[in-house]
């Protein structure tokens, strides 16, 4: 060691208090890929609603490096990483710390957008020049590509699922963190019980990571407290507002040519923000950094929407944009001032994972939970329509009721096309 060189650093968090990083992760760390997270939020727009929630990609990244370790060091010391050699720890750390690098500013506002998925960005960014060379330094062959197949969750690694599944770190640390800036009670989870009963468990699909039945009930803490964050945080009306017009904002300037794709999924939020302001001064962008957000004309439970509602609605933002513009033309209002909103989370409360039940036989969790103990996900679907709700948001009061809304939403992609094009109608049949 070099005399007045430490060998580790301790950043404090506000979460978590002192996370530790050794000297090589403070390598990784200083590299332009994570610095840029200092200034993309983690929940987007949410501080227009809640206004602690400022909070950056940068410390969710620490927070969640910070619980992998945690997570590593019990399994090692409970005896369970005989068969894992250390270069996969360390992959599975690097992973925990890098997974978000690839995140648009806003965060996933943009891939509702239609925006590419930031994981397979983060996965081409492990390759830049500083970031790859401050990984080579750690001596590991293939340790970059170990770690993007972490990320993505196509990689068959012991302790994938700390990275990637049910149990991941980083659900962990974004519900506890977010709860926390918010200042809301909803994200309240069992940390230390969930890491305490963390085991590596010989399945039909190799070794994973598992349950021991004794934390169950924190695995229950988890998913409730993702359903009540979706709820009353993620898909508040006025978060969403701002989201929508946000994601139309962004489309607009990539149409008019002011950016281009590459250069927003480089972008900070306030470079982008800017960035706006400057290409349309009076658009929605401006709107939603003035917080003059679209009201709603619109708003019901997933309970009062047809169950034949299509996957297009959440799923083709370019579909979806020209529909909102035809529903704006009428109901005597203009393009962008009229947004449809039914967001789509179909794995809110997912379960796939094995469990060790007390008498040391080995089950799976799934979405059907367990006789008399994970009853969660047996009613994750009626969680799910009531964290659920299609709006529309507008800029000013439509001339016409949007009765037809509900009917439209039924509708087949290839209809609706069809309608567009024929200049029909989308509210009357």
């Amino acid at each position: 060691m070099t005399r007045g060189v430490p060998e580790f650093e301790i950043i404090r968090d506000p979460l978590w208090d002192n996370i530790r990083l050794d000297r090589p992760t403070m390598a990784v760390v200083d590299t332009r890929a994570v610095q840029r997270l200092r200034y993309v939020r983690q929940l987007g727009h949410a501080f227009l609603v809640y206004p602690g929630a400022t909070h950056t990609r940068f410390e969710h990244a620490l927070g969640a490096y910070h619980l992998a370790r945690r997570a590593v060091q019990s399994l090692a010391e409970r005896g369970e990483l005989g068969a894992v050699p250390e270069d996969d720890r360390t992959a599975v750390l690097l992973a925990a710390l890098l997974h978000d690098i690839g995140h648009y500013p806003f965060s996933h506002g943009l891939e509702e957008a239609g925006f590419p998925h930031h994981e397979g960005l983060g996965v081409e960014r492990l390759g830049s020049e500083e970031l790859a060379e401050r990984l080579g330094a750690w001596g590991i062959p293939g340790l970059a590509a170990r770690i993007g197949g972490l990320i993505t969750g196509e990689a068959a690694h012991p302790l994938g699922g700390l990275v990637s599944g049910s149990l991941d770190l980083d659900k962990i640390d974004y519900l506890s963190r977010d709860a926390r800036m918010c200042g809301v009670p909803y994200g309240q989870v069992d940390v230390d019980r969930l890491l305490a009963s963390l085991t590596l468990l010989e399945t039909g699909r190799g070794v994973e990571v598992g349950v021991h039945e004794k934390g169950v009930s924190a695995l229950e803490s988890l998913l409730f407290a993702k359903y009540q964050m979706y709820r009353n945080v993620y898909w508040h009306h006025a978060v969403r507002s701002a989201t929508c017009m946000f994601k139309r904002a962004v489309q607009g300037a990539v149409a008019a040519g002011a950016v281009t794709p590459d250069w927003v999924a480089a972008a900070t939020d306030g470079a982008l923000v800017e960035r706006l302001l400057a290409a349309d001064p009076a658009g929605l962008g401006a709107r939603v950094h003035a917080r003059r957000l679209h009201k709603r004309a619109l708003d019901l439970p997933a309970s009062d929407v047809p169950a034949e509602a299509q996957a297009w609605v959440a799923d083709d933002a370019g579909l979806l944009a020209q529909v909102e513009d035809a529903l704006a033309a009428e109901t005597g209002l203009g393009p962008g001032e009229l947004l449809l909103d039914y967001p789509a989370r179909t794995s809110m409360l997912g379960v796939d994972l094995p469990l060790r039940t007390r008498g040391g036989t080995v089950e799976r969790l799934t979405d059907e939970g367990r006789a008399g103990q994970l009853g969660l996900p047996r009613i994750a679907r009626e969680l799910y329509q009531s964290a659920r709700r299609l709006r529309v948001f507008v800029g000013q009061a439509p001339t016409r009721p949007l009765d037809g809304v509900l009917a439209l939403v039924t509708l087949p992609a290839a209809e609706v096309r069809r309608r567009l094009e024929a200049g029909e109608r989308m509210l009357d049949r």
